[in-house]
């Protein structure tokens, strides 16, 4: 028969304690979508980052140092930027429309589906910021960690781009509000916020590549990164079919739609609403 400590080999490495408690923290702060069902992932998706960027390195406080701490940082500005963004987003007068949207579509959840979606993103939440979660206790163990500056400099290039493509959105449609953004990151792909997302999210997954341990870390750090790409992917496919409907019409949208990849500098992909199946 195997011994215990084979059996348990799995789980090393994996600092139990501290995941029970990122996932305390990501049920408290995700249940504002009882509120509101669109803050189950977007004030509460914020608001999980931002709070288990924060108590995380304060636990690793003693040994936390370097490219991890930048790590850290950039995981803590992702959260605060979010959500500054989406509160401010909400009291733009050209997503009031939206906002309605949300609310008409929210007030059809109800509750044991709610509780469904509020320990779904909980746990989502959790196992995205693990990779980062393991740098810090490989770091602690005294592990060499040669992937953590390629996977921060990933974070710091996805971070800037979907702020910087925010920014320039806001700041476009303040002005014409009935009009598709075509200008700065916009130019290059369609939807450079969702590239930088994705961008940043992976370059989160890198950082810990010197930290996965286990099959168990690896599985549970991937099953976070992919769910991300793949909601980014969905996301995009959404607001595709969206602006569509919206901006169908207008040649100079169907000539942008054709000339511009929708979510990958230089890649030839320009649509994917043939994908209905994966992305929902």
């Amino acid at each position: 028969m195997p011994h215990l400590s084979d059996i348990s080999r799995g789980f090393i490495g994996l600092p139990w304690r501290y995941l029970a408690l990122s996932l305390v923290l990501c049920l408290v702060l995700s249940a504002l979508g009882f509120k509101r069902v669109v803050y189950f992932v977007s004030l509460g998706y914020a608001a999980s980052i931002a709070a288990q960027a924060i108590v995380m390195p304060i636990l690793y406080r003693h040994t936390l140092r370097d490219w991890v701490l930048i790590q850290s940082a950039l995981l803590l500005a992702y959260g605060l930027r979010l959500g500054i963004f989406v509160t401010l987003r909400e009291r733009a007068a050209s997503y009031q429309t939206e906002q309605a949207d949300n609310a008409a579509r929210g007030a059809a959840v109800r509750g044991p589906m709610k509780a469904a979606i509020w320990v779904s993103v909980s746990v989502l939440y959790v196992l995205m910021f693990l990779p980062a979660l393991l740098t810090m206790s490989a770091q602690a163990a005294g592990h060499a960690m040669p992937s953590t500056p390629v996977g921060v400099v990933l974070m710091a290039a996805g971070l800037g781009c979907e702020a910087c493509a925010d920014w320039q959105k806001s700041r476009f449609k303040a002005q014409s509000p009935a009009h598709f953004c075509d200008v700065g990151l916009y130019r290059i792909v369609r939807f450079p916020n969702y590239f930088g997302e994705m961008v940043f999210w992976c370059g989160v997954w890198i950082s810990a590549m010197s930290a996965y341990q286990t099959p168990l870390a690896w599985v549970l750090g991937g099953v976070g990164f992919i769910c991300i790409e793949l909601i980014m992917l969905g996301s995009s496919r959404r607001l595709e079919v969206k602006q569509a409907s919206r901006y169908g019409a207008d040649a100079t949208y169907q000539a942008y739609a054709r000339q511009t990849p929708i979510l990958f500098p230089v890649v030839p992909l320009y649509s994917l609403q043939h994908l209905k199946g994966p992305l929902g």
